[in-house]
């Protein structure tokens, strides 16, 4: 036992903490354009090295360049700015309720925007997404009213869950948006089995999976892999990466020694890596991935690398576990700025224009909240008999009596 050394296991560390100077060295970009783009047949085997370098279409001066430039024209492309502002605007003012009292909860996306924005505008009606907390782009980039939105934020009178979620879960089957589930994972596994379902039923509905990169140490991602892996539906599976979950940076669920697009590998499922504050590599390869579901030739698994520019939520201060200027550090820019910059070289956007943008979106999401606020904030409007309704198909006699008593 001499010849031995005590035994020791590591516990991986980020590369900065509060005080530190933001460290993003270990983050290779590759250059724009540099990523091949497959046919949406090939197999996942001979696309391995997608799983590691990372898709990009837009330079440093704003330019779309390479094979994953493709199929978007102009009037696409300023719809995914405006539905990213308007996105970014609408998280600010119930970031703003939250702070007055308003409502209990709430969770910014900022500096992810593209990602649910750019995915969703490769969707078709019908199908399904199963997604986090963070993924409101989803819904926001669809014709779902945003007053419907916010009153489920104020656990209102008007509220489509009637105060049985947290704030900010929504559901939609109607806009293809699983209800949110608080228990982190479930979803991954769950879009699996819509998507059998779907192929089951001979429909031509796919599904999509998200999950953050934290996530993915929980068990049901690797239980959806398992099952994507065997019985290949419809499904794209969706790896937020934006670096951080509550406060334990990538390296805590494995991130940092392979990255989450080669864990797909294993399981032999084509695997991508994509700028995911890259708008238009974010819709391309989404629109890659979708259509591969979509004719049968089973699931993908994409990593968007992105950063989370806010809080975890509106109960985390990032500035106790990270460096304050990190952000501002993040070496793939912000979404907004970079697809903006597109815009204005190709002599469809401006600096007044977005301006006004702002203005029209900002004076939207104020009337739409002033609208939903009429029905009632936290801890007024909502009324204690949602409480036993829907619960069973048949009241049982105690609720019966309690509802009573209750005077509802």
């Amino acid at each position: 036992m001499a010849d031995y050394a005590p035994l020791k296991f590591s516990v991986p560390e980020p590369t900065g903490r509060p005080g530190d100077e933001p460290d993003f060295t270990g983050i290779e970009i590759p250059e724009a354009g540099s990523a091949r783009r497959p046919e949406i047949d090939a197999k996942a085997s001979s696309m391995k090295e997608l799983a590691s370098t990372m898709v990009r279409v837009l330079d440093d001066d704003g330019n779309a360049v390479g094979p994953w430039a493709d199929g978007l024209d102009d009037e696409e492309l300023l719809k995914g700015l405006k539905n990213m502002i308007r996105v970014r605007i609408y998280d600010e003012r119930m970031m703003t309720m939250q702070r007055q009292g308003k409502t209990s909860f709430y969770m910014k996306c900022t500096g992810e925007e593209a990602i649910a924005i750019g995915f969703q505008a490769a969707t078709r009606k019908g199908d399904m997404n199963f997604p986090t907390y963070r993924q409101q782009g989803l819904l926001l980039a669809t014709d779902y009213p945003m007053v419907d939105m916010i009153c489920q934020i104020l656990s209102n009178s008007r509220d489509p869950l009637k105060g049985r979620q947290l704030p900010i879960m929504y559901s939609s089957k109607e806009h293809g948006f699983f209800t949110i589930s608080g228990n982190l994972g479930t979803q991954f596994i769950q879009a699996v089995g819509w998507a059998m379902a779907s192929a089951i039923k001979g429909d031509t509905k796919i599904a999509s999976g998200w999950i953050g990169d934290g996530s993915t140490a929980e068990t049901d991602f690797h239980a959806a892999l398992v099952n994507a892996s065997v019985y290949k539906p419809p499904i794209v599976l969706n790896v937020v990466n934006n670096q951080w979950a509550i406060s334990s940076f990538r390296g805590i669920a494995g991130g940092d020694d392979a990255t989450f697009a080669e864990r797909a590998l294993g399981y032999d499922i084509a695997a991508l890596r994509v700028d995911g504050n890259d708008y238009l590599a974010v819709h391309s390869a989404s629109k890659w991935a979708i259509e591969r579901a979509r004719r049968g030739f089973g699931p993908t698994f994409i990593e968007w690398v992105t950063y989370r520019v806010a809080p975890h939520s509106t109960s985390d201060d990032p500035s106790q576990y990270r460096p304050k200027e990190e952000s501002e550090a993040w070496p793939l820019g912000d979404p907004i700025e970079r697809l903006k910059t597109h815009l204005i070289n190709k002599g469809v956007w401006s600096e007044e224009r977005q301006t006004q943008a702002e203005s029209e979106f900002n004076d939207e999401v104020r009337a739409a909240t002033k609208e939903a606020e009429k029905y009632g904030v936290m801890g007024s409007g909502s009324s204690p008999k949602d409480m036993f309704d829907d619960v069973f198909k048949e009241m049982p006699q105690h609720l019966r009596e309690q509802r009573q008593k209750l005077g509802v």
